[in-house]
């Protein structure tokens, strides 16, 4: 199949092209969550790019629950022509752009002055960078209420600022992924226990989005294969998972993996896999697209054009890329072209898999913040001095946002 031909998606709409830019989290908000001049620069590098679809980075539905202080958040229209403006970027050569909606659950940073709420008091366990992270509070049915109608609201909000889609963030150990594990949900009411119960949060949520939004707008749900920890959420949870999704309305799903423990959206599995170089969670996700109504859409790793045909042939829908886009964000159009591009970065082989985690997100940042201020890529730049920048950034946001808080909460 030709990554260049369009996909039809069960709502109606039709998506360009079989290649999407996938999310990756820019924490490039203006001071008051709502996207800046700097992360709209970037996403018009992306749009020139011609990608069929846009997938925004992580959009908070609730700006005390954030999983980082340059995040964006969405919950209410005091910022909307901002998001209008975003939305205008992205779609100004007809693609499609969806808002990621997320919340963080208990991977929200201890220094954010926050409470982290999660399915229960089970806390990140991260090592010595454990205590990095907020402890957090077991959610109270009012909680679990609170969050449904927020991304419902959040939803809403994005269709009338004039996005195409969401895609709601069931993966990499947020929020809804932590409801859909068993190491982080231990509750024993209709929310935890059996599968059907650890899923209610991510069908409610669904429900509920949809309830809101019209019959063309997209509703997309980004879920782990598995999370690669010994007795978490996997494939067979995920198989489970995907059938309860076929009765639902939705027009795509993306599959990945991982958490902030296991990191294996960055290629590295804490449960004894090992991961391909390229397309990491291929061979689960062409399982699962076997059983899914909906078309299926894979991330992870993916740089190379063959890749991207690999994965279409294998009855996957659409290839999700990311890091590749931050050092070339005009890769697809070079691919259309017949230009055998295939940017990547260093792997960062420190002993300590948690720091290195950190570096490798921290270089692809580093890249983005460059392509924000219309610059090109540096793919060469040294981890260490881009975990340095990094944490400097973060830093001085998060005191911007503990300052905004308190000014809110006077």
């Amino acid at each position: 199949m030709s990554p260049f031909e369009p996909l039809q998606l069960p709502n109606g709409q039709v998506i360009a092209n079989r290649i999407a830019k996938a999310a990756m989290e820019e924490n490039m908000a203006d001071a008051n969550q709502a996207p800046s001049p700097a992360l709209k620069q970037l996403y018009k590098a992306w749009a020139d790019g011609e990608p069929g679809l846009l997938l925004t980075g992580n959009v908070m539905v609730d700006r005390h629950a954030m999983t980082g202080p340059g995040g964006v958040a969405l919950e209410d229209e005091q910022h909307l022509d901002s998001f209008r403006e975003w939305a205008a970027i992205g779609r100004a050569k007809g693609m499609h752009f969806w808002v990621q909606l997320n919340h963080p659950g208990r991977q929200t940073m201890a220094n954010l002055g926050q409470q982290a709420l999660a399915p229960s008091a089970v806390p990140l366990d991260l090592g010595g960078f454990s205590k990095m992270f907020a402890k957090p509070r077991a959610m109270t049915e009012d909680d679990i209420q609170d969050v449904i109608t927020r991304f419902a609201t959040s939803a809403r909000l994005a269709e009338k600022a004039g996005f195409s889609g969401v895609q709601i963030h069931g993966a990499h150990g947020y929020l809804l992924s932590q409801f859909l594990s068993p190491l982080s949900n231990r509750r024993n009411d209709r929310w935890g226990g059996s599968l059907e119960n650890r899923a209610r949060l991510l069908v409610e949520v669904i429900k509920a989005v949809r309830a809101v939004v019209s019959p063309g707008f997209c509703v997309a749900v980004k879920l782990n294969s598995a999370d690669f920890q010994r007795g978490g959420f996997d494939a067979d949870d995920a198989h489970g998972v995907v059938t309860m999704l076929n009765t639902l309305p939705i027009d795509l799903l993306e599959l990945s993996g991982g958490s902030y423990e296991a990191p294996a959206m960055q290629g590295e599995a804490r449960d004894g896999r090992t991961l391909a170089r390229e397309a990491y969670f291929l061979e689960m996700a062409t399982e699962l697209a076997k059983q899914a109504n909906m078309p299926v859409m894979v991330t992870g790793g993916i740089r190379r054009l063959p890749v991207v045909r690999q994965v279409l042939n294998s009855g996957i829908a659409m290839a999700g890329i990311a890091t590749a886009l931050s050092l070339e964000p005009q890769l697809i159009k070079q691919w259309r072209e017949g230009r055998d591009s295939h940017p990547q970065l260093r792997p960062i082989g420190w002993k300590r898999k948690a720091l290195a985690s950190l570096a490798t997100m921290a270089v692809v940042r580093y890249q983005l913040r460059r392509l924000s201020q219309g610059r090109q890529p540096n793919p060469r730049v040294a981890p260490l001095l881009a975990l340095i920048q990094d944490q400097w950034f973060a830093a001085r946001r998060t005191r911007q946002y503990r300052l905004a808080m308190a000014n809110q909460a006077a």
